[in-house]
């Protein structure tokens, strides 16, 4: 065998080495990853979705702002910095709202459909920086913007569950990316590894391949 020949081989099981070196790393990783990605997005993803929340934002208006410290007056919070933790300082905001489309309210009197109902910022009522923060998210909605009416999406299923952000598209998409791309990192990974060092998995895979007729 001519050294040119042995060098392609050397640089051919080389280029294997590191390659399975790589796919073994995304394997890994993707795991972790999928693990980590259902607590913060495949949950409050099939929640959401589970709620049936009406697309079009009714109106709200806020009623009371609730401002607690203590794990005991914490009981819960229309906003959290962090869903893994016991809050010790709460926003406790309640509202009142009518299906009225916020688009085609107009100063009116409305007829509130639930009154008193607690507010939350998504589904869990809870979130991470920068996307969720929570002294603004009181600004916005607490303190003096009582009777100031303000857009917001009731559950069609609990009718007493009340947010300030949803869209179908957004959620499903994450939770389709969040299912989809560590799984199929994970598999195509595998795949390639188990053809190239598991002996049966090739001659198996040969089994489905199609033989042409030598000329």
């Amino acid at each position: 065998m001519s050294k040119s020949a042995l060098t392609l081989i050397n640089i051919a099981k080389t280029a294997k080495f590191y390659t399975s070196l790589c796919l073994g790393t995304t394997a890994f990783v993707s795991v972790f990853a999928f693990l980590f990605l259902i607590p913060f997005v495949v949950d409050p993803a099939i929640n959401s979705l589970l709620a049936n929340y009406d697309p079009r934002p009714v109106t709200c208006v806020a009623t009371t702002h609730v401002y607690a410290e203590g794990i005991s007056n914490c009981s819960w919070s229309s906003c959290r910095e962090g869903c893994t933790r016991e809050a010790t300082r709460c926003h406790q905001i309640y509202v009142n709202y009518s299906k009225v489309p916020f688009s085609q309210y107009k100063n009116q009197k409305l007829h509130w459909d639930v009154s008193d109902t607690r507010f939350l910022i998504n589904t869990e009522g809870c979130g991470y920086p920068p996307s969720v923060n929570c002294s603004q998210f009181a600004k916005q909605y607490g303190y003096g913007t009582a009777g100031t009416a303000f857009p917001c999406y009731y559950s069609r299923v609990y009718s007493e569950m009340v947010v300030s952000r949803y869209s179908w598209d957004d959620t499903l998409r994450h939770l389709v990316l969040s299912l989809a791309i560590p799984n199929l990192l994970f598999v195509a990974s595998v795949g390639v590894l188990s053809y190239w060092y598991c002996p049966g998995c090739g001659r198996s895979c040969q089994k489905y391949m199609y033989h042409f007729p030598e000329e």
